[in-house]
């Protein structure tokens, strides 16, 4: 039965000693039973949009698990929509610098019985040369998967609450760039929609897809900055177990991990513009 580590949110930088403990701990905990593949859905990075320093250390970091790793960006590492980012859009120098620390930002992975596909949700919706890419890809990973199961990882959430919730916001893919995962979303196959970026632990069926959103390795954050959306606030990573037809995941949870909650360190990592 394969097995697949999610990490996300670790948000290192050179700059500051943050969150590498937790990192440490969780690879301490799976050093026994190494996972088959490890899966990192975004900000892996501090500040990789804008810095180099940031993504070599967190790219250095995330090897050190005993597996392949499959690198996808967050908003944080190569920036993202300028609706939503508008002091970092995305755009072709901030993703060919992630890139050149962590691979393509987009992947496939057949294990035994499944296929694993990572997306870059950072494109998504922006006319960025490399969507229309990431779309081609998506159709042609989704028509070979024949009869594997499919796993299915991005940084952001496809949506929060609803499929069609027509909100355009900071927490999830936008409303008009979702039709290109309909490959994926509507294959008979898929089994596991993974994300991170929310800060937030939750877990829920939707038929017979789990739609799992993995905890952070680096910071929560407060109730009130995230009004309306569930999920409980821990640290972590999730380990996906993948049976023949269905998908266990567990958090990962070791003692020892840390939980700043990112008021108290905002002034160490992202502070308020003056």
């Amino acid at each position: 039965m394969p097995t697949i580590l999610q990490l996300s949110d670790a948000h290192l930088s050179p700059r500051n000693e943050l969150f590498r403990g937790n990192l440490a701990r969780i690879r301490e905990a799976v050093a026994a039973t190494p996972p088959d593949l490890v899966v990192a859905t975004g900000d892996l990075s501090l500040d990789g949009a804008d810095s180099d320093a940031d993504l070599a250390l967190a790219a250095e970091l995330h090897r050190g698990f005993p597996a392949p790793l499959l690198a996808l960006p967050g908003n944080h590492d190569v920036g993202s929509h300028a609706h939503t980012m508008p002091r970092q859009p995305i755009d072709t120098a901030r993703l060919a610098r992630f890139q050149a620390h962590l691979g393509t930002g987009r992947g496939l992975v057949d294990l035994p019985g499944w296929r694993v596909i990572g997306l870059n949700s950072e494109v998504m919706g922006t006319g960025h040369a490399e969507e229309a890419a990431q779309a081609e890809f998506i159709a042609e990973a989704a028509a070979g998967a024949q009869g594997r199961r499919i796993a299915l990882f991005l940084h952001k959430p496809v949506f929060v609450t609803e499929p069609d919730d027509p909100t355009f916001d900071y927490w999830s893919v936008p409303p008009h760039a979702r039709a290109a995962l309909a490959p994926l979303l509507e294959h008979p196959g898929l089994r596991l929609v993974a994300s991170g970026h929310l800060h937030l632990h939750h877990h829920t069926m939707r038929g017979r897809v789990a739609y799992a959103w993995a905890p952070p390795l680096s910071f929560l954050v407060h109730p009130d900055e995230q009004a309306g959306l569930p999920g409980a606030r821990r640290t972590g990573a999730l380990l996906h177990h993948l049976r023949e037809d269905d998908v266990e995941t567990v958090l990962l949870a070791p003692d020892g991990l840390e939980d700043p909650y990112l008021h108290d360190i905002r002034h160490l990592t992202y502070p308020r513009p003056a």
